[in-house]
Parts: C-alpha cells; structure tokens; sequence
C-alpha cells in the first residue's frame, strides 16, 4: 500500500520544468541556427566519432489525443513521396558529413511501422549505402501493436532491428477510450508473439499514468498485464496535458484528469510494483531488468539521456532525418521543419531542412552536463564545474528544495534522494540558465 503524498510536497508536484532531453530545451531554440550553419557543423564532426541515427516518421492512422508528438493523419497516400524525400535528406547529409561508422539507429514517430515492407528497406539500404553499419548496431523501432504484422517483422529482423518499443499506455478500456487509443490486450499479446518468433526479444514498453480516468487500480492492473509479457524495459510517462501546444488534447476531459497529488501517487504505486517484480528505476521514469543495458549503465555511471529517452552509451553525434526531427552535435542543437510539406520543399530544393537550433556555449556545455547528471544519477560533484561558488542562484534554489527533503547537498555534492527521485527535474531546473522564461512546460510530476 502506498502512502499518500505529504501535503508540504504538493507545490513542488505542481510546478513545471523541463523533461531535459536536452539542454538548454526545444523552446530555447532559435532561428539563429540555419541549414548552412548546421552543414558547417556537419562536415566537422571527427572522422572517429561514431553516428546515432534518428529517423521520425510522422504519419499515423489515427491521432490520438493524449499524444504531444509532432504527427499527422494519413491513408498512405504520402508515403512513398515522404520515404524518396527522406532519402534526399539522407543524402544531404551524408555529403556533408562524409563516412562514418553508425553505431546506433533508431526509428520513431508518429507510427515507423505505417512504412510497408518495401518502404522500410528502401530507407534501410539506402542508409547502408551512405554508412558504415558498426556489427553490434543497435537498431531499435518504436512499434504501434495494433499495426504490427508478420510481413513487417520479417523485415524488420532481415533488416537487423533488435529492439522493440511497443506503445501500450493503459490497458483498461475506460481508459482508452478517454484517451483515444482503443488497443485490446490482445493485440498487444500477438504483437509481442510475432515479434519473439522473429527472434527480436529486447522488448520495451511504453506505459503512462496521469490519463483521463485513470485510477491506481487501472495503474496495477496495466503494469500486471505488461509485466506477464516480460519486457526488458518499461518506460513509465506522465502525461503532459499541453492543449496550448497540440489541440488535439482538447478532445480530453480536463476533469478527468488526476490532479498533482494523485499523479504523484500513481507514479509511486508503479514504481513500487516494477521493484517488486524485479525492475530496476533507471533515472527519472524509466525500468530495467538487471541484465539489460540500461540497468548495467546505471552501475557503470555511462547512462545518458537526450531525445530518444535514457540511453546506456553516448554517440559522437545525433543526427536526425524527417520533419522536426532534433540533431545534436558538439557544437549544437538543430531541429527540421515540422511541416512536412515545406520540409518536402526545403530537401528537394537541396537545402538542409533546418528551422531552429541552438550554438553551444562553454556555459551550457557545463550546465548540461550537470543536468544530465542528476536526471541519470540523481546525484552530482559540482568540485568538477567549479564548486557550489560557481553556482551561487542554484544554490540559492536549490535552498528551500533541501529544506523539504527533495535535496541533499552535502559540501560539493548535490544529490536526490532515492524516495524524492520524482522531483529531479525540479532539482536540475535549478541549473538551467534559461528556467526564469516564460515558457510552459508540463508538470513535474
């Protein structure tokens, strides 16, 4: 049974802050970075540095509402213009940057698996084509159950994928249909069936809590029905309700949704049941069997975090292909137009599709590191960036945080407590230079 949450808590549950998949966040960035600045940026990242991948297919059958992805409706009918595109940009880019070993890919969206056989293969080769696909590639596919195919998971182990995620959310039905995703467990079971039989079982799973008419028993009963599947991963999201960013949140009963202390009591009910089932937490909202890669990072202090979610190795460059896709480099951060028209438009003309980004300065370089210490570790030694005196508004901050237990700091070191792991982002948030802004983020919790 889990307590309720300490009344002296709830202002903190109910501030916002950043997700910090980067740093400084998306809304930072501005239109101070071009396509030609990130090209530069490109043809300068070293020869030995190993390449991340990011392809983000934005297209799905149905949109549903609680996702804040950027993602938009089709028949099918712009696919295969979308893929010839897609492999334009591969082109650019890879002119730019030259050869060089890829050491992982990924395939996100919207729906990657709304791509047909045929569709699929043609993106992969070609990226085969213009890289060096390192043999211990890490290839993973974020995968909607309820499009999962034979034919597709054919193609995805020729293809080499070896790691799933498969999007589940909440498994009760009242749930679903306040969420609008209706997803029968059933298909979830022959998704997953499918896809061992292939012979891909790294399996992740994506759960959320915080949904419209989502209860702790709705919780339980989720994570009791994902776990029988035996994931090796689970990520546990909140939901961000941002009607102000995607309107198709608006279809969602705000009163139906939990309010912060039951959020926070949720997530603490989930967190006690994955333990008990032999997860462990890894960062802020992610699980782990003790044999993956994610769980054998966190004990070698390697874990990373960037767009992609926790990570176990850190790649010398992320590069992202498709409309509002995020590219990370030593210098910088860009991101591709969202529109996908006008991404089309921009890759056909030969230009870099880039809309904004953000050129590192040797501050946030710093801050970043910080940052991602403690959404990784929950815990970091400021002797490496200066001492407590280089940070004197954090430490300010980060005051009446340690008053109430969300903080320890203790000489140079400044650390989450186990129990107060929920709160991080709002620990981290003290470092950001960029926090007094008048941006809106989701909730900490």
């Amino acid at each position: 049974m889990i307590a309720g949450m300490d009344p002296h808590l709830l202002p903190y549950a109910e501030r916002q802050a950043p997700r910090y998949t980067s740093y400084p966040s998306a809304p930072h960035f501005s239109a101070d970075v071009d396509g030609a600045l990130y090209q530069s940026w490109l043809g300068a990242i070293p020869e030995n540095a190993a390449l991340s991948l990011y392809l983000h297919i934005p297209y799905c059958k149905q949109l549903c509402w609680y996702c804040g992805c950027n993602t938009y409706l089709t028949r099918g009918r712009d696919i295969p213009d979308f893929v010839t595109t897609l492999m334009t940009e591969i082109d650019l880019v890879a002119s730019a940057v030259g050869s060089h070993n890829v050491s992982e890919i990924h395939w996100g969206g919207g729906t990657p698996n709304i791509l047909s056989p045929r569709e699929f293969l043609r993106l992969q080769h070609h990226i085969a084509f213009w890289f060096d696909l390192a043999p211990a590639l890490s290839h993973s596919i974020e995968l909607d159950p309820r499009h999962v195919t034979r034919a597709l998971v054919a193609t995805y182990a020729q293809a080499g994928v070896n790691r799933a995620s498969l999007g589940l959310q909440d498994l009760n039905p009242h749930v679903q249909m306040a969420m609008g995703r209706v997803q029968p467990y059933a298909q979830v079971v022959e998704a997953v069936a499918m896809l061992r039989e292939a012979g891909m079982h790294d399996l992740s799973f994506d759960l959320m809590y915080g949904l419209p008419q989502q209860t702790d028993h709705d919780i339980a009963s989720t994570i009791r029905l994902a776990t029988d599947l035996a994931p090796n991963r689970i990520a546990l999201f909140g939901y961000a309700h941002a009607p102000w960013l995607k309107r198709r949140q608006r279809m969602i009963d705000t009163d139906a949704l939990p309010n912060a202390a039951a959020r926070f009591e949720q997530a603490e009910l989930a967190r006690a049941i994955l333990r008990d089932l032999g997860y462990e937490s890894i960062g802020l909202d992610h699980f782990a069997k003790p044999d993956d890669a994610l769980a054998k990072a966190v004990r070698a202090r390697t874990l990373h975090r960037n767009f992609q979610g926790y990570v176990p190795s850190n790649a010398g460059a992320l590069i992202g292909f498709g409309p509002s896709a995020i590219s990370r480099l030593t210098a910088g951060y860009t991101q591709n137009i969202p529109a996908v028209r006008t991404w089309q438009r921009i890759v056909e003309s030969g230009r870099l599709p880039i809309m904004r980004g953000h050129t590192q300065s040797a501050d946030d370089t710093r801050r970043e590191a910080i940052i991602e210490a403690l959404m990784c570790d929950l815990a970091v030694d400021l002797a490496s960036f200066g001492g407590q005196a280089a940070f004197p508004e954090a430490m300010k901050a980060l005051a009446p945080l340690a008053q109430d237990g969300l903080v320890e700091i203790n000489g140079d070191v400044v650390r989450v407590p186990p129990n107060m792991r929920p709160f991080c982002r709002l620990v981290a948030s003290a470092f950001d230079a960029y926090a007094n802004s008048e941006t809106q983020h989701s909730e900490a919790i």
